[in-house]
């Protein structure tokens, strides 16, 4: 495979300079872009490839080499830049007399140009469907603005206007297909490096847990955008002629040509149609931000607690007793959450993970001071409700309830909490209405009555 081009003859031949440059370039965007870490390779061959399951594949494009634990670090980046640095000595020293790397460029913004688009139509589809920031749950509705992290503030603001972030999604996944042609890739990076700025400022602005992650592929869009970047300066502001680049690989063997054929149109069909198609299936089945098994039936609602007893003593309402619950809510799936003035460690999980166990999904808690959270498991025939707290900072707090329904609002627990006290307390459900839920009939009526 040689290059061939209209005007490579007229291409002068590369400094010392940037060919050592260049050889840093390759070598750590190659190892930021290829994954080297064979447990991507175990994953993506064991990939659950059920209807509503997409969790592997994003997964798989969030990959970046890590060599300090789990977590995204400007450390690791460091890592990969003495990595870099030391190849590029070493091929200093043994290609002295190439004149230019025009052909190494041009698959490396290849494999630029597909890491990039998988990375932001990844996310792209979770916000088209808007699944990555939810509508807020009955117990976010119930808590108040002050008990929530900033991160948790953002997504919540972003979850109630679901359109918009559908047409962030829109615009991430557009940006994602321009990179798939070099021909239009200069116009998906001019899309994707102020979509991705901002994200990356809105991550250190409310503390995102993302900013590592985002930073990086701002640097894969700008690696991209330099190619035509002097380009179109001297077209656009200089008004200057510009020689394009005609720079094309030459396949000279049929496998060579019918193979990028296949893996472009493989690409294109796992990323684009059947990821897409998997997150549009898992936005009807419900977010993956919260759990998927159902509660007790027509008992969703926020609750007042009328009356409290704690070891056989009653306890009169209060906003400043550290024991007595102040009201409860039941989700539709199996969570309780509980207010009360018991202090609380906060869960500040703030990184996008699409979890399959219910326990693990921790959306609705994560973030949220004033509220106890538990997922809770029935036995419908002793009427009995088992407790555990889903905050990963509690993870040995049960209580065991059994309840009681008097008509369609009240319920009555009794049995033990999570210090083996005897408690309570006699709920009643609120008839309360919620101005995010009234907007949206009014915008089917017309008309809006508080």
């Amino acid at each position: 495979m040689m290059p061939n081009t209209s005007n490579d003859q007229l291409a002068p031949a590369w400094t010392r300079t940037e060919k050592i440059a260049f050889r840093f370039i390759f070598i750590y965007f190659l190892i930021q872009a290829v994954p080297l870490d064979w447990h991507f390779y175990r994953d993506l061959f064991t990939i659950n490839w059920g209807a509503f399951y997409y969790r592997d594949l994003f997964n798989l494009s969030r990959y970046a080499p890590h060599f300090f634990g789990s977590n995204d670090t400007f450390a690791n980046w460091l890592v990969v830049a003495l990595i870099a640095l030391a190849g590029t000595i070493l091929w200093t020293f043994r290609n002295q007399k190439r004149t230019d790397y025009a052909d190494l460029y041009y698959w490396l913004r290849v494999v630029v140009r597909y890491r990039l688009a998988i990375a932001v139509i990844a996310y792209g589809f979770i916000k088209l469907f808007p699944l990555q920031a939810p509508l807020p749950s009955i117990s976010n509705l119930n808590t108040p603005y002050g008990d929530f992290t900033s991160w948790k503030l953002f997504s919540l603001s972003l979850g109630i206007v679901p359109s918009y972030e559908s047409f962030l999604g829109l615009v991430e996944i557009l940006g994602g297909l321009l990179l798939l042609n070099r021909k239009t890739a200069t116009i998906g990076t001019l899309i994707i490096i102020p979509f991705l700025g901002n994200v990356f400022m809105s991550n250190l602005a409310y503390e995102g847990g993302e900013s590592v992650y985002s930073f990086l592929l701002i640097t894969f869009a700008l690696f991209l955008f330099s190619f035509d970047a002097i380009r179109l300066f001297r077209l656009v502001s200089l008004e200057q002629r510009t020689i394009p680049n005609r720079f094309n690989p030459v396949l000279t063997e049929s496998w060579q040509r019918y193979g990028r054929l296949v893996l472009k149109s493989g690409f294109i069909f796992f990323a684009v149609f059947l990821y897409g198609y998997k997150t549009y299936a898992a936005y009807k089945a419900g977010s993956y931000q919260f759990p998927k098994t159902r509660g007790i039936a027509g008992a969703a609602g926020v609750y007042d607690v009328q009356e409290f007893k704690l070891a056989g003593v009653t306890l009169p309402y209060s906003q400043t007793d550290s024991v007595r619950w102040q009201d409860v809510v039941f989700e539709t799936w199996n969570t309780i959450s509980i207010k009360s003035n018991r202090p609380i460690v906060l869960d500040r999980s703030n990184t996008e993970q699409i979890q399959a166990d219910d326990m693990a999904r921790t959306y609705e808690q994560a973030g949220s001071a004033g509220r106890h959270y538990y997922s809770y498991q029935i036995d419908s025939v002793r009427h009995v409700l088992r407790l555990k707290n889903r905050n990963p900072n509690y993870p040995n707090e049960t209580l065991t309830l059994h309840y009681e329904q008097a008509g369609k609002n009240q319920i009555t627990l009794t049995g033990l909490n999570e210090n083996r006290d005897s408690i309570y307390a006699v709920i009643h459900k609120l008839d309360k209405k919620y101005l995010l839920n009234e907007a949206a009939k009014a915008g089917r009526r017309g008309t809006l009555k508080l």
